[in-house]
C-alpha cells in the first residue's frame, strides 16, 4: 500500500472532464437502454484510462475523476438511507446559468448501510504504485447539513427531525461510518469538499440562509462543529484535507467574496491537515486571510483556473506564490487548479487537451518554485 501523503507540490482537486462516450452511457442507463453492468463496465474503462493519463502527466495522486457521479456532492448524499431526490424544475442558480441538478431532500431519518463510494475507492486503490496514491473526495459534513437546513428544505427536514442536534448527530454518525469503511478499504487520503463557506462569505449570505447577522454567526460555528465532530476520532495515519470554493458549474460560479469572514474559524480551528483554496480571480480576495492559518496546516493555492482554457502567465503565478509566502512559509505552500474540471457531469468549458495543458502548467510552475 502506498504511504504517500497529500498534498503534493503540484496537485489537483479531483474531478475531470467526462469523455463523451461516458456521458452517453450514463444517459442511456438513465433511459433504460443499458443495464447497471454495462454502465459499470464503461465507467471502469474510462476511469482506468484516466488514471493512466494522471500518471503519464507526472502527478502523484490518482482519482476516479468523479466519473461515477452526476455531481460532486449530491450522489454521496444519495448513498444514505433517508435521502431522496428527483429531477429539478428550477435548478440551482449560478452566475448567468441554472445548474439542472436533482432536488435532494430528506424522506426519513439519516442512516447508513453500505456506502457505494467505498467500492468506488477500491477500484482506484488497485492502481496505486510507488509513485502514486489514491485520493477519495466527498462533500464535507457541513455541506451535507447545509443541503437540508437551507430554506428550500428546512420545513420538510424538521417534519422528520425534532431538533437540529438530532440531525447533526445522525450526519456525524454516518460520516464516521463512511470514514472508517474507507480507511478499512485502504484510504489514507480523504478530501472534504466544502462550498458552505463560499455562501457564508458572499454579500447575499443572509438571503441564502434566510437569517440575520447573528444567525450567520451561529451557522458558521455549527458548520465548523459538525466538520470537526465527524473527523474527531479519525485514524492517526489518515490524512484529511478540505477544499473550499465558491461554486463551479459549466465555467460559472455561485458566490463571491474573500475568505476573511470565515478565516478566524476555519483556517485556525478546522482540524484538517491542509486547505485547498480558491485564489484564481478577483472574486477570491487577497491572501490576507492566510494570517489566520494555524501553524500545523498546509495551504494548496488554487491559482490556475479550470473555468477557462486560457493558460495563466507563469511568471504572474510565481509572483503570487511569492506573495503568499510572505504570510505562510513556502514549505507549507502547494499549487493546484482552484477547483475540479467537472464538478458536475456537464464539465467546464474547455477541451480535454486544454485540461491537461492546465495541469502541465501547474507542474512546471511547482517544479520551478520548489525544485
Amino acid at each position: 500500500m502506498s504511504t504517500l501523503k497529500t498534498p503534493f507540490r503540484y496537485d489537483y482537486v479531483g474531478s475531470f472532464l467526462r469523455p463523451e462516450e461516458l456521458k452517453q452511457a450514463r444517459a442511456d442507463h438513465e433511459a433504460g437502454h443499458i443495464d447497471d453492468a454495462a454502465l459499470k463496465a464503461m465507467e471502469d474503462a474510462a476511469i482506468t484510462e484516466l488514471i493512466a493519463k494522471q500518471k503519464a502527466a507526472g502527478y502523484h495522486v490518482i482519482t476516479d475523476g468523479e466519473f461515477r457521479r452526476s455531481t460532486w456532492h449530491l450522489d454521496f448524499m444519495w448513498g444514505f438511507e433517508g435521502v431522496g431526490h428527483k429531477a429539478t424544475e428550477r435548478g440551482l442558480q449560478f452566475q448567468g446559468e441554472a445548474a439542472k441538478i436533482d432536488d435532494t431532500f430528506l424522506t426519513g431519518k439519516i442512516s447508513l448501510k453500505e456506502h457505494p463510494f467505498v467500492e468506488h475507492f477500491k477500484f482506484v486503490k488497485q492502481f496505486e504504485d510507488e509513485n502514486t496514491v489514491a485520493k477519495q473526495t466527498i462533500p464535507a459534513p457541513a455541506q451535507f447539513l447545509e443541503q437540508f437546513i437551507m430554506p428550500m428544505n428546512a420545513e420538510s427536514t424538521y417534519q422528520i427531525y425534532d431538533s437540529e442536534e438530532q440531525l447533526v448527530a445522525d450526519i456525524v454518525a454516518g460520516y464516521k461510518q463512511v470514514i472508517r469503511a474507507l480507511y478499512d478499504a485502504g484510504c489514507r487520503n480523504l478530501q472534504l469538499d466544502d462550498c458552505t463557506w463560499g455562501l457564508l462569505v458572499d454579500d447575499r449570505n443572509t438571503q441564502f440562509f434566510a437569517t440575520d447577522e447573528a444567525g450567520l454567526e451561529r451557522i458558521k460555528k455549527l458548520f465548523l462543529e459538525i466538520n470537526n465532530l465527524a473527523i474527531a476520532d479519525k485514524p492517526e495515519d489518515m490524512i484529511i484535507n478540505t477544499h473550499i470554493c465558491r461554486g463551479n458549474f459549466h465555467s460559472t460560479w455561485a458566490c463571491s467574496g474573500p475568505y476573511d469572514a470565515i478565516a478566524e474559524l476555519v483556517f485556525a480551528k478546522e482540524n484538517v491537515d491542509a486547505l485547498y483554496l480558491e485564489f484564481d480571480d478577483a472574486r477570491s480576495g487577497s491572501f490576507d486571510c492566510l494570517r489566520e492559518l494555524s501553524p500545523d496546516k498546509k495551504v494548496v493555492l488554487g491559482l490556475v483556473t479550470t473555468k477557462s482554457p486560457v493558460l495563466e502567465d507563469k511568471e504572474k503565478v510565481i509572483a503570487r506564490i511569492r506573495e503568499a509566502a510572505e504570510i505562510v512559509p513556502l514549505e507549507r505552500l502547494y499549487l493546484s487548479p482552484q477547483c475540479g474540471f467537472a464538478s458536475c457531469e456537464i464539465g467546464n468549458k474547455l477541451t480535454e487537451e486544454e485540461q491537461w495543458a492546465k495541469l502541465a502548467l501547474v507542474k512546471e510552475i511547482a517544479e520551478e518554485v520548489w525544485g
